[in-house]
């Protein structure tokens, strides 16, 4: 394509040989509508099945394919950072998405939004994924303040600009609209259609909401105290070290005053225990401040890169 995009479609794809080339379709014929330049990005995330000869099949099409299955996240970040479009759209792979409402997701985002995010209302799944979904939203209203009624997908368009100093690793892509909140763009939502999926399966296994969790807690950590990790970790170490210090202060004036003998009791060893736990948190916390500003490693490895 000899003219920069105005659009840049993004879809991670593992496993979807019976999807990938409809959606491709799909996406094609919608982004034609719009009458814009515009490039369209699959990223194979160690598919071992027919994707790869799937969408190597369509033209005009850029497939990334990474070495090993690395996740969402790092399949997301290999295709943004490849991305050269104004505008990013992206969307799941398994083609419950419906590409027909990428129009009305842009016209949002034209009003003065920086991300707009898809809304899957009236949802097309089990049972027990809509359950884990609804305890998951619970969760994150706890901890992650993003007003965002669905993060689970990532039907989403962004300005290219606020992708400039992000990068996605772990489950971190629940997070996105959080992470841009909190560096002050604008966000907002849009209802759309779901549909049911019609081949291959669900990627969500119970792992899915154990690494979502851990990840919850570390973007809690990262909302609170990602530019002064000392102030939670040197905060309670002082306290552990003040009562470890209390105790064995109260032990040391019972034994010199009152002849109370320690031979037989537990608490010198927790007097100890907390001052030594204090010692340790303090020292943790003096080590993330040294640290807050690295970024995380590369999760992920680019095997081949097709245009065409």
């Amino acid at each position: 394509m000899k003219n920069k995009p105005t659009y840049s479609v993004v879809i991670p794809v593992c496993n979807e040989e019976h999807n990938a080339g409809t959606l491709y379709d799909e996406v094609k014929h919608e982004m034609e509508k719009l009458g814009a330049p515009h490039e369209i990005i699959f990223v194979d995330d160690g598919s071992r099945d027919g994707t790869v000869q799937e969408l190597l099949a369509k033209s005009p099409i850029t497939l990334i394919q990474l070495r090993k299955n690395s996740g969402q996240s790092s399949a997301l970040d290999a295709g943004i950072k490849h991305a050269t479009g104004e505008i990013l759209i992206t969307m799941d792979g398994d083609g419950q998405d419906d590409p027909q409402n990428i129009g009305a997701l842009i016209a949002k985002l034209h009003e003065g939004y920086d991300v707009v995010c898809a809304w899957r209302h009236k949802r097309k799944d089990s049972l027990s994924k809509r359950f884990l979904s609804w305890g998951w939203r619970k969760l994150r209203a706890k901890f992650i303040v993003d007003g965002i009624h669905d993060a689970g997908t990532q039907f989403r368009v962004y300005k290219r600009e606020v992708f400039d100093d992000l990068d996605l690793y772990g489950e971190m892509h629940r997070f996105i609209p959080a992470l841009l909140l909190w560096q002050g763009f604008t966000i907002t939502e849009v209802k759309v259609t779901h549909r049911d999926r019609v081949h291959g399966v669900s990627k969500y296994t119970w792992k899915r909401p154990l690494k979502g969790f851990a990840d919850l807690m570390y973007m809690w950590f990262l909302r609170k105290y990602s530019s002064r990790p000392q102030q939670i970790f040197g905060t309670a170490g002082l306290l552990s070290i003040t009562f470890g210090f209390f105790i064995l202060g109260a032990m040391a004036y019972l034994r010199l005053f009152h002849g109370y003998y320690l031979s037989d009791k537990i608490w010198p060893l927790v007097g100890f225990f907390f001052l030594l736990a204090g010692l340790q948190l303090f020292s943790t916390g003096v080590i993330a401040a040294s640290l807050v500003a690295a970024s995380p490693a590369k999760k992920y490895f680019v095997k081949k890169i097709t245009t065409q």
